[in-house]
């Protein structure tokens, strides 16, 4: 069985290491980053005709200001940030599948076009096509300082997930070009993908931008 080490911030690192040990998997967590709240004044809800939401952290970290939006349709890229948003007592919400584009064009074709959405301090882009997007950032992600435990953790074979291009970018930061040829990576995006650079045992991203993806993709490795 091949060890898996998850490399997301916490919480949703626990998250994802409990879901891979339910699959039978070996999983070590060693988060690359730690979230951090970020001050901001909430613009008026009348404002707008949605919100937007594209991590679970956004909900996580806004704090008060979220509440006041409670009544204007939100849109979520993911399951989990559908559910803290339903958790934070939002009504009407609407779960997208694939990425910030996808669900841009979902709130475009019911009918919305101002669109308030609540970011970290760095977004993958969106095309916004007849929207008009107003980011917010609620929340950063501060590095944490490099950790020589990393490598000892990723014994030959292990499989790195990547959640994000600043961790695949951190990640190859961090890892020896001799040290990569015995590990394997599995990233969340394409672009995740590349920022991780060359020289892996192995490097495929997750036909879709969701955990349950990258450890199916894991579990094969492990076949």
């Amino acid at each position: 069985m091949r060890r898996v080490l998850i490399l997301r911030p916490e919480p949703a690192a626990g998250k994802t290491a409990d879901k891979a040990r339910a699959m039978g998997l070996d999983a070590l967590v060693h988060p690359l980053f730690a979230p951090q709240v970020v001050d901001w004044t909430p613009p008026a809800p009348e404002e707008y005709d949605a919100l937007l939401l594209t991590s679970a952290n956004g909900v996580r970290l806004a704090g008060s200001g979220l509440h006041r939006y409670r009544a204007l349709p939100a849109y979520a890229v993911g399951a989990k940030t559908a559910q803290a948003l339903t958790e934070a007592g939002f009504a009407d919400v609407v779960a997208g599948t694939m990425d910030g584009s996808a669900i841009a064009a979902q709130i475009a074709a019911d009918r919305h076009r101002r669109v308030l959405h609540l970011a970290g301090t760095t977004v993958a882009p969106i095309e916004a096509g007849p929207l008009h997007i107003d980011r917010i950032v609620v929340y950063g992600m501060a590095s944490l300082p490099p950790d020589p435990a990393l490598l000892d953790m990723a014994v030959p074979g292990s499989i790195l997930l990547v959640h994000s291009p600043r961790a695949g970018e951190r990640l190859a930061a961090q890892t020896p070009d001799s040290r990569r040829a015995t590990l394997h990576v599995i990233a969340i995006s394409t672009a995740a993908l590349t920022a991780c650079g060359a020289g892996w045992a192995s490097a495929q991203a997750a036909a879709l931008p969701q955990d349950d993806e990258m450890l199916a993709l894991a579990r094969r490795l492990c076949e």
